[in-house]
C-alpha cells in the first residue's frame, strides 16, 4: 500500500507539472502573439498605437512568475559557487521585429527562431547601471520582488528654449521622468524612443525578476548599441530634476 500510495502521488505531481508547463506555454505564446502584432511595422523610433500599448499591457499587468512557469529555486536564479551577486540575463533567441524577456522558448515550435527570450533577474541590492534604448520602445513589467526605477528623458532643444542641453564634454541635458519604488503589483512601464523614461537604472530592493518586450530589439552592426551614462545633478533651478548624463565605458558583469 505505502509503494502504491508513492506512484499515486508521483502521478498527481506529474501530471500538476505537465499542466503547469502547458499553462506557461500558453501565456507565453498569447505573449509572443501580440507582440508581434504590436511591433510587426516596428522600425527605429516606431511608437506602438495607443490600443496596441493597451492590449499588450493589458496581457503583462496580471502576470507572475507562476504564470510563465518560473520558481526562485530554479538553478538560474541561485548565485553561483563563489556566491557572487550579479544580475542574471537568461538570453535566448532573436527577432528582427522585437524581443520578449522569457523563457520556455524551447516549448515552441520552429517559427519561432528569431526570437529572442530571457528574463533579468537582480539579487537585493544590485543595479542594472543607467542605460538608454535608443529608437525603442520598451514594456517592463516586474514578476517577482520589487525595485528602484530612476529613468530619465533627454530635453530636446527647441527653438523658445534657453536651456543649454549640451555641454562640451559631451554631456547632455536630461529630466527625470520617475524615481520611485516598483513592485510585482505594479502595472507595466513603457518607455518610448523620445519620452516615458527611455534611459533607465534598476536597482534590486529585494530579489526581483523583471520580463522585458522591446522593439526594435538592439543591434550593434544598425547603430542601436547599448550605452551607459554617469550623471550629475544639474544646477541652476529646475528643484533637482535636471540632470548632466554623460556617456560612460561600461561592460556590465552578468551571469
Amino acid at each position: 500500500m505505502p509503494l502504491r500510495g508513492r506512484k499515486v502521488a508521483r502521478k498527481s505531481t506529474q501530471a500538476a507539472t505537465s499542466s503547469s508547463i502547458r499553462s506557461a506555454t500558453q501565456t507565453i505564446q498569447a505573449i509572443y502573439d501580440i507582440s508581434r502584432d504590436v511591433f510587426e511595422s516596428s522600425t527605429p523610433g516606431f511608437v506602438p498605437l495607443p490600443s496596441d500599448v493597451a492590449r499588450l499591457t493589458e496581457l503583462l499587468n496580471g502576470l507572475t512568475l507562476r504564470d510563465v512557469g518560473l520558481h526562485l529555486s530554479m538553478p538560474c536564479f541561485r548565485a553561483d559557487t563563489q556566491d557572487r551577486r550579479k544580475v542574471t540575463y537568461l538570453h535566448y533567441e532573436k527577432s528582427p521585429k522585437f524581443s520578449v524577456c522569457q523563457v520556455f522558448v524551447h516549448l515552441f515550435d520552429s517559427t519561432l527562431e528569431n526570437l529572442k527570450f530571457g528574463v533579468f533577474y537582480l539579487p537585493q541590492s544590485t543595479m542594472i547601471p543607467l542605460h538608454d534604448h535608443p529608437g525603442m520602445t520598451v514594456f517592463s513589467k516586474i514578476l517577482h520582488g520589487s525595485m528602484h526605477i530612476k529613468s530619465y528623458d533627454w530635453v530636446i532643444d527647441t527653438p523658445t528654449s534657453n536651456l543649454v542641453t549640451r555641454m562640451p564634454n559631451g554631456a547632455r541635458l536630461a529630466k527625470i521622468h520617475s524615481d520611485a519604488v516598483f513592485d510585482a503589483s505594479s502595472e507595466t512601464v513603457v518607455l518610448y524612443p523620445e519620452n516615458g523614461g527611455n534611459l533607465h537604472r534598476f536597482t534590486g530592493i529585494s530579489p526581483c525578476v523583471v520580463l522585458d518586450v522591446m522593439g526594435p530589439p538592439y543591434s550593434a552592426e544598425e547603430g542601436r548599441d547599448c550605452s551607459y551614462f554617469g550623471s550629475r545633478v544639474a544646477q541652476g533651478g529646475g528643484d533637482g530634476q535636471y540632470a548632466w548624463l554623460n556617456k560612460v565605458d561600461f561592460t556590465p558583469e552578468m551571469n
